[in-house]
Formats: C-alpha cells, sequence, structure tokens
C-alpha cells in the first residue's frame, strides 16, 4: 500500500544563514503526498541538499498522512471554508466531468487525495506554504454525509 504512494513537491526555498563570516546555506522542500484514493499528507523538510530536503518531507508526509471522504463523483461531500493565518481556502463541490479548478498548491493536494470534480479558491497571501496547509486544514473538516431516505 505505502509503494502506490505518489509525491509531489510543492516549493523549494533556498534558505542562508551568516555565520561568523560565513554563510550556510540550506534547503526547505515543501512536499505532498498521496494515495489517490483518500489518503493525503504534507510536510516541509530541511536539508543542506535538495534531494535530502526532499527525501526528509516525503517521510514525515508519509507519517502524518489523513484520510478523506470522496464521493461517488470523486469530488467532496459538501462545501467547507478555512482560514488560517493569512489564507482563505474555500471548496466545493463540483458536477461529474468539471475537473479540478483550483489554483497553486491546492491543485496538487486535491489530486494526490484523489478528488476529480472540485472547485478551489484560495483568498488572501499568496505564501504557498500556508495556502497548502489551509487546503489540508479544510480536507481534515470534510465529513462523510449519507443520505437517509424517509
Amino acid at each position: 500500500m505505502i509503494d502506490q504512494l505518489q509525491s509531489s513537491v510543492l516549493q523549494i526555498k533556498r534558505v542562508s544563514k551568516t555565520t561568523q563570516g560565513k554563510k550556510r546555506v540550506r534547503f526547505t522542500a515543501l512536499v505532498a503526498v498521496g494515495d489517490k484514493q483518500g489518503r493525503v499528507g504534507l510536510a516541509l523538510g530541511k536539508a543542506p541538499s535538495v534531494a535530502t530536503a526532499i527525501q526528509k518531507a516525503v517521510i514525515k508526509a508519509k507519517k502524518d498522512m489523513i484520510e478523506v471522504p470522496i464521493t461517488k463523483w470523486h469530488s467532496i461531500p459538501h462545501r467547507v471554508e478555512v482560514k488560517q493565518d493569512a489564507v482563505f481556502v474555500l471548496i466545493k463541490p463540483a458536477p461529474k466531468g468539471a475537473g479540478i479548478k483550483a489554483g497553486s498548491v491546492v491543485r496538487s493536494i486535491l489530486e494526490l487525495a484523489g478528488y476529480q470534480n472540485v472547485v478551489a479558491k484560495i483568498l488572501g497571501s499568496s505564501n504557498k506554504n500556508a495556502s497548502a496547509h489551509a487546503a489540508l486544514k479544510a480536507l481534515s473538516q470534510l465529513q462523510d454525509i449519507k443520505y437517509k431516505r424517509l
């Protein structure tokens, strides 16, 4: 089951720290991991090289995966809105055949979770890290709705 996981590098940043006349260069990698069947995770890895930072992020993301509900139309069960830090994320279900209409990192997270028909909007900050965490928080608030016949 773990072999079926796919990962997507959302952002790589070069970070330098000056200490006693030297510049110490490190890299941070924001990575999303999912199995396209309702499980998705997100993590940030830091290391002196890009490859090591990505590996660390993938390992952390696999440990912190969450389960999300998927309807039979490959969409989310209901509308969800989340405000985290300076980012506001709105995710709505879409009809069959609509595809994923979302920007930047939210699209990657929704694809890795296994959604095919979703509409999302990011308002506020353009920070990819904050947007990704807000999207994951929104997905964690989804509840599986079972329709009852009266």
